[in-house]
């Protein structure tokens, strides 16, 4: 773990300090144009990209719809980049296109999704976490903080990565888990939510899979309810959910630092075509729970589209 980190100190750093490296790389995404996790993703690429001088390109379907993604990482591909980094929501229908980008040549990192099947596709490297550790911690806490009976919320249907959090959520829980699958529209979360808690007094924990998706309208949801009962826990942050932990609303969130899933795949692939530099194992980026005593410090840095 300590060679880790320091290779990827030692990675960052060069890519700071070495605004020369004008590679051309291909950043080809899975999240949906009005999610606000993606544009923390998002700037941490086009950061990446100021600091080592490397030619960036961010594309992603408007939609979660893997042929579109599937197609734009074969056009990708047809580009001949010095390097592509690409999420991996579903193995099955993005692994082609992804083995034919290795086939051709070009070097692959994975970020945020897909850190089971990564090396299988040949990707260098993951940056991300391991999801269903990350659903199954959250399950531990919160079933220590006295939960009971819970529901994971899924605004994203049909996106692995989530359901091995919920499958993770379920074992570390250890009770009940109900998935409650949405849309990604907020305000459908909420009345899901409502609606799920209405039905059934005894459900008193809810896990979102996105903090301003999910997180802020379940807060919503439990406060329209008056259950003071109720345990909220999301994955990643927004500095609406953050003031809701922080004011003991919300029990936690879990940040998996997106804004290093895009920043550091672009300066590896940057120090890979300059040098032959590439870290030697997978960079976890989370799992980190932010509670009441520490929400506080990021608020400001979440609003900045940083955390």
């Amino acid at each position: 773990m300590n060679k880790l980190l320091a290779s990827v100190a030692t990675a960052t750093a060069l890519a700071v300090a070495a605004p020369a490296l004008a590679a051309d790389i291909i950043v080809v995404a899975h999240g949906q144009a009005n999610d606000p996790f993606w544009s923390v993703v998002k700037n941490g690429v086009q950061k990446a990209g100021e600091d080592t001088g490397a030619n960036v390109e961010f594309r992603s379907p408007e939609t979660f719809d893997m042929v579109q993604m599937s197609q734009m990482i074969d056009a990708a591909v047809n580009q001949e980049p010095d390097g592509l980094v690409v999420s991996i929501p579903d193995a099955d229908a993005l692994g082609p296109s992804i083995q034919r980008a290795v086939e051709a040549g070009i070097p692959v990192i994975s970020m945020n999704s897909g850190s089971d099947v990564a090396h299988e596709l040949g990707a260098l490297l993951h940056v991300g976490q391991s999801e269903y550790d990350a659903g199954r911690a959250a399950g531990e806490k919160l079933a220590e903080m006295g939960g009971t009976k819970g529901i994971c919320v899924n605004q994203e249907v049909g996106n692995v990565s989530l359901d091995m959090r919920c499958e993770g959520f379920a074992e570390g829980f250890g009770q009940e888990v109900t998935v409650i699958p949405t849309m990604n529209d907020p305000t459908e979360v909420e009345s899901k939510v409502r609606a799920a808690l209405d039905s059934d007094p005894d459900v008193d924990t809810v896990l979102g899979l996105g903090a301003s998706l999910v997180g802020e309208p379940a807060v919503a949801a439990v406060e329209a309810l008056g259950r003071d009962d109720v345990l909220i826990a999301s994955f990643d942050l927004s500095a609406g959910f953050l003031e809701a932990v922080a004011d003991g609303k919300a029990a936690f969130a879990i940040d998996q630092q997106q804004f290093l899933q895009g920043y550091l795949p672009v300066s590896f692939l940057a120090l890979n075509a300059a040098y032959g530099l590439v870290p030697g194992g997978d960079v976890p980026s989370g799992p980190n729970l932010v509670t009441q005593d520490s929400a506080a410090q990021v608020i400001d840095l979440s609003a900045q589209g940083i955390r």
